[in-house]
Order: C-alpha cells, then structure tokens, then sequence
C-alpha cells in the first residue's frame, strides 16, 4: 500500500466517510498496473490513486459503489472482450469490457464503512441501557448534549419521559435522518405526532412505539428491541447514515453513484465527475472510456 493512500485512508477512517479499498491482486501482461497497486474509490465514485487505464476504472467504480451499497469485499475480474480464461472461484464477479486494450485483471474491493451514529435523547433507564447496547454492537453513540446533534446519524432514538421530545424529532426529521424511534405507549406517540402535524413523508420515517414487539419488559428488554428494530431498517431496508456538510447541501441528481449503459459499448458504468460524459442534443450521456466518448461524438455507434 502506498503511504499516500494509507493516510488519505486514515484520513477517511477519521472524519467517518465510507470508501472502498481497491487493491490489485493480479494483472495479466499487457497492463498498465502490477500486483499490489491500490486505489480509493469515494462515494461519489471518485477514484484517488491507480488500478488500471481509464476503462479498467469504469468497471472497478460500479463494483465499488455497489460495494459501498451491501457492504460487502468483491473479487473483481476485469477482462478484455474474449477472454475468459481466468480460473473460476466463489465470490468472483467477472465483468468483460470491451475497450480494455491490456491484459486481464483481479482486483479485491473491501468496502470501509464507519460504525452507524445513533443519537439518544434522554437519560431514562431504557436511555442507558440503549447506550450501552448499541456500544456492544459497535454503533457510535452520541447523547442529548453532544453539539452535533442528529447530524450525519443513521437513526435517533428519544427516551425523555416526555422532555424535549417534539424538539427532537423535528431536529432528527429536518436532518434528514432515516429512522426516528420515540419510547412511549402508542397511545401518547399517536399524540405526540398529531401535534407535529407531520407530513406522510415524515411520518414513514418516526417510528412509535419503538422496538420490535418481543414481550419487553424491562429496560434492557426494550433497549434490545428497540436496537433490533434498528439494525433490521440497516440491513433489510437499506437505512443509510442522515447527509452532512456539503451532501446537505446538495439536492439529489441524476449524478454520482447513478448506474448508466453506454450507449456505444453497452457496459453499465457509474456516473462519477471522472467518467467520460457527453451532451448531445440536449441528452446526457456517460461512457467507460474516452474511446467510446470519442467513437460517439464522431457519429458512430
């Protein structure tokens, strides 16, 4: 691993944004990379550092932001259209790419996410007991007076007797967090949201009571519902962390990340502000290569 990019990781690692490490682990002669060249693939599908000639990085940016999408390390097997004599192994993807003018190549993606954030507002029994579960499970736990707030967290979850609550969620929902859990009988959550005068959008989003209905009694109880509840919208709903910053700030696009066909070559590639990208008659259009770009500017298709 080069020191460049094993800092810009540590970087990364530390202001809690997801990449992906892309590591070559094989390359067939002739190619531009050697085993051991690495890169970082961003999620706005930026790549920083070297796996292979532009048509190599196509393929290697949409396996990457899938990866970043299921969290899961991908073997990906870049070759030239034609060859197909890379051995078979479980967990290969084998993607064949038509402008790849070199060699075939393996490279192994491991996607590196941050822990979720989970915000508690309260310090109700079942508030420290939820803090203390979701630590055990790895979640980053910010609590009421933690000056950043909802913001960048994947969920929050409000256990104040009746304190603060409206203010909280209205923070949680205005941050644009995914899941908001309020502790409460269903009777009084029903209330509580009726006074917000919330719209469907966000109601989809509040969660009351919270926790999976497993007989929970006691605090610890209906904190491990209430986590479980969580980690189910995680893993079988997709919730993702809440924007931060500039992503805040950014209305959604057609952009980066957004899977495209080709229309010269046909290969799905991932609009990133590196990929080759056309306007022509008024029409967007994104290529794996500056070939295809180029072949299609010209009039053929």
């Amino acid at each position: 691993m080069a020191p460049t990019i094993s800092a810009r990781m540590k970087e990364l690692a530390d202001d809690r944004v997801p990449f992906v490490h892309a590591v070559v682990v094989r390359a067939q002669f002739p190619t531009a990379v050697s085993a051991g060249d690495d890169a970082i693939v961003l999620p706005d599908g930026s790549i920083e550092g070297f796996v292979g000639g532009q048509c190599a990085e196509s393929s290697v940016r949409t396996a990457a932001l899938g990866a970043l999408q299921d969290g899961r390390s991908v073997l990906l097997r870049v070759l030239p259209e034609g060859e197909l004599d890379f051995p078979e192994s479980p967990g290969a993807r084998i993607v064949v790419n038509p402008c790849l003018s070199g060699g075939a190549l393996e490279i192994f993606l491991r996607p590196l996410l941050p822990p979720p954030v989970l915000w508690i507002v309260g310090d109700s029994p079942i508030a420290e007991a939820l803090a203390g579960l979701a630590r055990s499970l790895d979640f980053f736990v910010r609590r009421t007076r933690d000056e950043r707030g909802p913001a960048g967290a994947t969920a929050v979850v409000v256990s104040s007797h009746g304190r603060d609550e409206i203010p909280a969620i209205r923070a949680a929902l205005d941050a644009g967090v995914g899941f908001v859990g309020l502790v409460a009988s269903g009777r009084r959550g029903t209330a509580v949201l009726a006074e917000m005068g919330l719209s469907e959008a966000e109601l989809r989003r509040v969660h009351t009571p919270v926790g999976l209905r497993i007989g929970a009694r006691t605090s610890q109880e209906i904190a491990l519902s209430v986590l479980a509840e969580i980690v189910a919208a995680v893993r079988t709903q997709g919730l993702v962390p809440a924007p931060t910053g500039a992503q805040a700030q950014t209305p959604p696009g057609p952009a980066s990340g957004t899977l495209v066909v080709d229309p010269v070559c046909g290969m799905t590639v991932a609009v990133s502000p590196d990929t080759p990208h056309l306007v022509a008659g008024g029409e967007h259009m994104w290529f794996c290569g500056t070939g295809c770009r180029d072949r299609y500017a010209a009039g053929g298709r």
